[in-house]
């Protein structure tokens, strides 16, 4: 269960993850609140069955009509496990699965509570306490929950996102048009809000830039921040070399046009777009935050900086800029960390593996 099936993170990996699952011995259903978005032609080409849930507000009588359907498409369907993705799924998911009784109930937690609104982190505490597992997808927000919100550890499972190597791949790099006469490409995907920390990235291009003739930085994603970074850009003086690209449904082709992918955040769980950005075999540059070095081992696989450190982000750039063996070599480990360790196939069967151990649980008592 998730809230939509648009752009976001937490759709694709519901997606991903609907469409991995062995079918010899799962039969995925998906239901939201609304069906409209990318990821529905994706569901419906795989075959999986979905369904809405005419929830508009929780606070409205749409709440009260919408766990009715979920209830009936429960019983209709023999539904064993409701797992929710997202924290809307998780706030009206899982009350209603544990109201029609579903044997397992999972609910997720994919950043740290401390970004959301104080009546949501209580309302969260109870459905902490519904749910037979509470999803992460590192182990830096394990220890968020267990140390200061107090959930207990056992209750945790970390499950790694994974990535479809199968469209993220290193394979035949060829730059977009936009950046095609570059001579090397900075690059970043992300939602643009204050958080990711955009503004150190154009720092730091503005220092490196004169390194290398024809350089180009690229940020691909849409965001409330736009202005202000466009802003920014024009008083660095960089506007002729900083492109912004708005959100795309499918970024493969554009992380496979950068030489080097930078994610400044100064808050991240377990980025996907890092995950994927390695898998493209980039060269890639993290802040040390929350999930963040869980994928990056430094100097292994690629670099890691200071939060907020734009002179230790410069300073990273210098060395791959300047570099180019020091830079293949981080691309290529980058690569084989995202197939090796974190495929859609591992993650498939690690979440296949959950469900299995604690339906026997269920069937014990």
């Amino acid at each position: 269960m998730v809230r939509a099936l648009s752009i976001g993170g937490c759709e694709r990996d519901l997606t991903k993850m609907a469409i991995a699952l062995d079918r010899s011995r799962f039969a995925p259903h998906v239901a939201c609140f609304q069906l409209d978005g990318p990821r529905y032609p994706e569901l419906k080409a795989a075959n999986i069955p979905m369904t809405a849930l005419p929830v508009h507000s929780f606070l409205s009588p749409s709440a009260i009509e919408g766990a009715r359907v979920m209830g009936r498409y429960i019983r209709d369907h023999g539904i064993r496990i409701v797992h929710c993705f997202d924290i809307p799924a998780d706030l009206f998911g899982a009350p209603v699965a544990r109201l029609y009784r579903v044997p397992v109930v999972l609910t997720c937690q994919l950043s740290f509570r401390y970004m959301y609104p104080q009546y949501k982190r209580h309302l969260l505490r109870i459905t902490d306490r519904l749910s037979d597992r509470i999803v992460v997808n590192s182990e830096a927000v394990k220890r968020h929950l267990v140390q200061d919100v107090h959930v207990a550890g056992d209750s945790i499972v970390v499950c790694y996102n994974g990535v479809d190597t199968a469209i993220f791949h290193g394979r035949n790099r060829t730059r977009v048009s936009e950046v095609a006469d570059a001579s090397l490409v900075i690059g970043s995907v992300c939602v643009l809000r204050t958080e990711k920390r955009l503004d150190l990235l154009l720092q730091s291009f503005a220092r490196v830039r004169h390194r290398r003739p024809g350089m180009k930085l690229m940020i691909v994603g849409s965001g409330d921040q736009l202005p202000d970074l466009e802003a920014l850009r024009d008083r660095l003086g960089i506007g002729s070399d900083c492109i912004f690209v708005p959100a795309q449904d499918n970024v493969d082709a554009w992380m496979r046009s950068m030489d080097i992918f930078v994610i400044p955040s100064e808050s991240e769980s377990f980025p996907n777009a890092l995950l994927e950005a390695m898998a493209c075999e980039c060269c890639v540059i993290g802040s040390r935050v929350g999930g963040i070095p869980e994928l990056i081992a430094d100097g292994v696989n690629g670099l890691l900086f200071p939060s907020g450190d734009a002179a230790g982000l410069t300073e990273k750039l210098e060395s791959v800029i300047d570099d180019e063996t020091l830079r293949q070599e981080l691309s290529m480990a980058a690569g084989h960390t995202a197939s090796e360790t974190f495929s859609m196939d591992i993650a498939a069967r690690r979440t296949e593996a959950l469900y299995t151990d604690l339906l026997a649980k269920k069937l014990v008592e």
